[in-house]
Order: structure tokens, then sequence, then C-alpha cells
């Protein structure tokens, strides 16, 4: 089996991203030290799920334009990665917190349960949640015309809402988490240039990673749809 170029970009980005963040120098900041490098992950992972989350409305808004199934069913599995990617952007990040938010001197920062209490990744939770019920949506039509037309308009809401849960409200209130006053490793203030070298191409190949599995789902579900046509007949 052939791989196409940008499916062997995808590997040879990430392979430098985690050979990159392993081993070329970070920042010396005090209370991050080495768990910077989980930049590379943390972040990256969430930068790839708003580009899949965009790349899926995209193609809902497209089903409910022109009727045609295949929209739907790339709308689904977009959101379905993106999903993924999201849950271990998440969790990568509350580890990374629980690590580097420890306060001694604030106790109210102590513990991890505290530290899941953070706005910003109480208003992820929330994001991913909403995602989380686009699926159980779908789960519960049973007809395929209603269930790409109603799916299509909540992934358009579902879509809408991470803007107040992830980028607006969590910055109004008072957070640990940095980029308070822009965004998170895209202000020069954030990071330098030598994590720039590999957190670009992270980005880049987490993102192709996501699409190359999309598209996998998606041949798959084509399969099965002509399968099971062909059975009916």
């Amino acid at each position: 089996m052939r791989l196409s170029w940008w499916k062997l970009t995808s590997i040879f980005l990430l392979v430098y991203a985690v050979v990159g963040g392993m081993f070329l120098p970070v920042p010396e900041l005090p209370q991050l030290g080495e768990t910077i490098r989980n930049l590379y992950y943390h972040v990256c992972m969430w930068f790839a799920m708003m580009i899949l989350f965009t790349v899926s409305v995209i193609h809902s808004i497209k089903y409910l334009r022109k009727g045609d199934y295949t929209h739907d069913v790339k709308a689904r599995s977009y959101a379905g990665v993106g999903t993924y990617m999201g849950i271990l952007g998440y969790a990568t990040g509350a580890i990374w917190a629980s690590y580097t938010w420890a306060d001694p001197n604030n106790p109210a920062y102590a513990s991890f349960g505290s530290i899941m209490r953070e706005p910003k990744l109480i208003g992820a939770a929330i994001a991913l949640l909403i995602y989380g019920a686009y699926f159980i949506l779908r789960s519960s039509i049973n007809d395929m015309d209603q269930r790409a037309r109603v799916s299509a308009v909540y992934n358009i809401f579902a879509y809408a809402m991470l803007f107040p849960t992830i980028w607006i409200i969590p910055r109004l209130l008072p957070s640990l988490h940095p980029g308070q006053e822009g965004n998170p490793a895209l202000n020069f203030n954030d990071i330098d240039s030598r994590m720039r070298m590999v957190f670009y191409p992270a980005v880049i190949g987490w993102t192709l990673l996501g699409a190359w599995i999309a598209t996998l789902k998606i041949r798959y579900t084509i399969l099965l749809e002509k399968k099971w046509n062909n059975n009916e007949k």
C-alpha cells in the first residue's frame, strides 16, 4: 500500500516533534522546568482538535445545502477524531497542571481535584461533553435522513459553543492557565524560537494524523453502507 505525500508528512513531522521535543533545548522557566515539553502534545492536540472540528462543521453545512449523505459521514468522522484529540489534550493538560500549578503557599491549588475546578478546564470539559452529546443524538435517531439533518444542525451549535466555553468565558475569570492576555503558544512572550521549531511542525503533524484517521473512518463507513445496501437488495 502506497502512502500519499501528506500521510508520509504526518509521520515525519510527528517523529520530528517527538525526537525534537525530547532533545532540543527549551527555556529554563521557573515552576515549568522540563514539563514545558508537554506543550508539543497538549497544546498541539488542541490545535488539531479545533481544525478537525472546523472541517466537520463545514461538511455539516455542505450537507444542509446539498443533501449529500457523504458529507454527513465526513462530518461525523472528523468530529469523532476531533473529540479524541480533545480528550487527549485535556488529559495531558490536566496532568501537566497537577505538576506545575500546585502551590504550597496556596492550598486551594494543592490537589488535583482543586485544579480540575479551574475555569479553563471546566470550559474545556463542557465543550467536550457537548460534542459527546452529538454522538448520543446520532445514535438515538433511526431514520438516516432525519439523523443526518438533525446532527448537522446540532454540529453547528456545538462548534459555535466552542468559542464561549474555551476562548471567551474562561478568559474573563481568574485562572492560572497561561494566555489570559492572549493566545497561549502564539504570543511571542509564551515560547521562544527554539520551541517554535518543534511546536508548529507538531501542530501540522497531529492535524494530519487526525485527518488520516478520519479518512480511514470515512472509507470504512462507506464500505459498510454499500455492504448493507447490497444485502438489502
